[in-house]
């Protein structure tokens, strides 16, 4: 297993991003037009490929969200590869290098229609917080927060 650091120009990157926009189409449903407003890519530049003998398999971003908090985003992992731990090290590096970049907290959002990621997040030591910014008010969307 290995992990690139890079931003969203990253060829690897936009395409696992392209499987998770599919994946959420289906199950976020008709709700999928109002979450995929906040999800652009092109601005992205703390962006992460992780690779199992050599493909990429997984991928996760940051971006700032206040000046001490980075919000994860674009977390995925294709589904056969679930289930190796691959979504756990992205996380944790993503979260060393938002450690890295000045951050102290990272937010997230995730779809109540998420349990797997839900899991993720809490196993991984985040917790729920009420719904912030665009969010606030939309019962399919669930929110953490961790210190890091």
């Amino acid at each position: 297993m290995t992990i690139k650091r890079t931003d969203s120009s990253d060829i690897d990157f936009q395409n696992l991003v392209k499987f998770l926009d599919a994946d959420l189409a289906v199950s976020d449903g008709e709700d999928h037009a109002f979450y995929h407003q906040f999800n652009s890519i092109d601005l992205l530049k703390n962006c992460m490929v992780i690779y199992s003998e050599g493909t990429a398999v997984g991928c996760g971003a940051f971006k700032p969200f206040s000046d001490n908090t980075a919000e994860i985003k674009r977390m995925y992992t294709h589904p056969e590869n679930r289930g190796k731990g691959y979504a756990s090290k992205i996380l944790g590096e993503l979260e060393i290098w938002a450690k890295e970049e000045g951050y102290n907290k990272c937010v997230l959002e995730t779809g109540v229609k998420q349990p797997d990621a839900i899991r993720l997040y809490e196993k991984n030591g985040y917790y729920r917080i009420p719904n912030y910014g665009q969010y606030i008010g939309v019962d399919n969307s669930v929110c953490f927060e961790k210190i890091v």
